[in-house]
């Protein structure tokens, strides 16, 4: 791959005019700058976004910090900041956290390094960012925090409409899969639910869960039909841990919907491949990511910003794990 210095010595001019022709800054005669465009074309010289950035003093580059990329959820997110921000001509660089406090803050660091302009964050250690001066223009993604710019799903509405549909669908006994404490959004969805459910005439019961793996959501699940095996409705924390619950409930014969009713949360595309097809809470995920990043560039370009926290709405999806209204009517 060609550096700059491999223009410069083809053209036969200093590295510093090579910067002054990709950079349009200082004068350079016509003549050494066609010739420096032509070894350019020769060499198919493409200079490095950081270096072009340290040249200009302005740099075109936005952090995204994600917890698990492994969860479809999260790359639906990462769209779409991806295209919103290429609409406007920024360009993206991108970590992957494990939930792992060290390894956000390694990311933060090399973002830093890197010359970003602004970060979007779907994890937790970098709400702190903005208290640490100089601060740099953050975005919380599905994430809150006090004094943060933030955008996010009405999870407490979600977790009342998970339970709203599971009881008008004829669910007596239901268990509740509560999600990662640290993580607000999730408790959201979990106090919602129990809003509703405390105020039925259902029994339920909670299982906690301390991460969104697949190793743990199988756990769960078999956890859950061992200890309450009259479970007749399910609200899961994610749509991850709702396809372990299901794998789990026919692998032990479970009749779905007829049994037991499932109903996830975010409504990943694997939800609608599952068989049978998980009724689900949908979160608009390209949605929130495209609204991530216009309030990032707004802060960024120090426009005026009229909302510090957007809400979007979440729906619900009705597959095929949740009976119809009309057989319970």
């Amino acid at each position: 791959m060609a550096t700059i210095k491999d223009v410069a010595q083809k053209s036969g001019v200093s590295v510093a005019t090579v910067s002054r022709v990709l950079n349009e800054k200082g004068y350079v005669h016509e003549e050494t700058r066609a010739k420096v465009v032509q070894a350019i074309q020769q060499l198919n010289y493409s200079p490095n976004e950081v270096a072009r950035s340290l040249f200009k003093r302005e740099s075109r580059l936005v952090g995204l910090l994600l917890p698990d990329i492994t969860n479809p959820f999260f790359p639906e997110l990462a769209r779409g900041v991806e295209d919103e921000l290429q609409k406007q001509g920024f360009r993206l660089l991108f970590g992957n956290s494990d939930e792992d406090p060290v390894k956000e803050q390694a990311y933060i660091h090399t973002f830093l390094q890197n010359q970003v302009v602004g970060l979007i964050s779907a994890t937790q250690a970098s709400k702190e960012l903005n208290d640490k001066p100089p601060a740099l223009p953050t975005v919380l993604l599905d994430r809150t925090h006090d004094g943060s710019y933030t955008v996010y799903a009405d999870g407490k509405e979600g977790g009342r409409i998970a339970a709203r549909e599971l009881i008008k669908r004829g669910s007596h006994k239901v268990t509740v899969l509560k999600g990662p404490s640290h993580i607000q959004p999730v408790q959201d969805r979990f106090q919602g639910a129990m809003e509703v459910l405390g105020n039925s005439n259902v029994d339920f019961h909670v299982i906690h869960t301390t991460s969104f793996t697949y190793e743990e959501a199988e756990q769960r699940a078999k956890e859950l039909f061992s200890c309450y095996a009259t479970t007749d409705g399910i609200i899961a924390s994610n749509d991850i841990t709702a396809a372990a619950v299901l794998h789990e409930a026919l692998r032990i014969g479970k009749s779905i919907p007829e049994e037991v009713q499932i109903i996830g949360f975010d409504d990943i595309p694997l939800s609608r491949l599952l068989f049978p097809s998980l009724s689900t809470i949908r979160q608009p995920a390209y949605e929130m990511g495209s609204q991530a990043a216009q309030l990032l560039l707004k802060l960024i370009k120090k426009e005026q910003v009229t909302a510090q926290h957007i809400q979007l709405p979440v729906t619900f999806v009705e597959r095929n794990t949740t009976r119809k209204v009309k057989e319970h009517g």
